[in-house]
């Protein structure tokens, strides 16, 4: 089916339960048979690389169990030079660029607003406020898109203290290129969990996206499963977390999107656009 008429029906149909119908077939524990085909059906299909997993498809209960899955040591080196930022996860470089008049480019003519991505002028999390949206002014936006063969744990782009996350439930529209296009604001009308990250490198926010068919989102930080009925979350942590360059920060249960915004003067991205991207991998340099 064309990706544009897909978004074309999701706009009149309810996206939030359908994601949620999706997410408990994915942790359904299916027959043993009925399990090993769904499993081959979806390695083959999208071509997920086993080697490089931990396990086998018998070591997985579920689909979900099985998107979730951790790669073998040494699966994912990090680049050793302090001077790049790493990227957080596996994805495909969808844009990047310079904040301008406290937007990004979501797509090509299609601007979002830092502001609404962030939650700043959302009743439920009074805190976010207009300085937030100023300290990236002149700063740097990556959009990296997690396709479903892609490995699914998401992690932080360099060494640090995480001092504040932030859970905004929003919709499920899907994160394909042509919903992008189409679907104004969409990355910051979605559901999204928002961390701050202090580094070597100035303030970091970096954003996990839900969309469509993605059932939860889970974070180290905390014990929150989102799209399970909950509110908004803003969280200060006290004292901030730990967290190591390439450390894993959160899981989506199904694929979706990670955003970075970065402050001005800090870092040039090397990134190049539409390019596969892996965990660890140079994706910025410091200016």
């Amino acid at each position: 089916m064309n990706d544009a008429l897909i978004v074309t029906l999701l706009s009149a149909v309810p996206k939030g339960a359908l994601t949620r119908t999706m997410g408990r077939g994915a942790r359904l524990r299916l027959p043993a048979w009925a399990h090993k085909a769904l499993l081959r059906w979806y390695v083959g299909h999208y071509k997920v690389n086993l080697d490089e997993c931990v396990g086998g498809i018998d070591d997985y209960a579920s689909l979900g169990d099985f998107f979730v899955r951790a790669l073998k040591p040494g699966a994912r080196p990090v680049h050793a030079d302090p001077d790049v930022l790493v990227s957080p996860v596996d994805a495909r470089v969808h844009t990047f660029g310079t904040i301008e008049g406290g937007k990004f480019l979501q797509a090509d003519g299609q601007p979002c607003s830092v502001g609404m991505l962030l939650g700043v002028g959302d009743p439920r999390v009074p805190k976010a406020t207009a300085a937030d949206v100023a300290r990236y002014e002149g700063g740097g936006w990556a959009i990296l898109y997690l396709s479903p063969k892609d490995y699914h744990r998401v992690h932080t782009p360099a060494s640090g203290t995480v001092s504040h996350y932030r859970y905004l439930p929003g919709q499920f529209w899907p994160v394909f290129p042509a919903a992008t296009q189409k679907v104004q604001d969409l990355f910051a009308r979605n559901e999204r969990l928002v961390f701050t990250l202090d580094t070597p490198f100035g303030q970091i926010t970096e954003v996990m996206v839900g969309a469509f068919g993605v059932s939860r989102m889970t974070t180290v930080v905390g014990p929150l499963i989102t799209n399970t009925g909950g509110g908004a979350e803003d969280v200060r942590l006290n004292p901030p977390m730990p967290v190591e360059r390439a450390g894993e920060l959160g899981r989506f249960n199904m694929g979706s999107t990670v955003i970075l915004l970065t402050e001005p003067g800090q870092l040039q991205w090397t990134l190049v656009r539409g390019a596969d991207v892996r965990l660890g991998q140079p994706i910025a340099r410091r200016a």
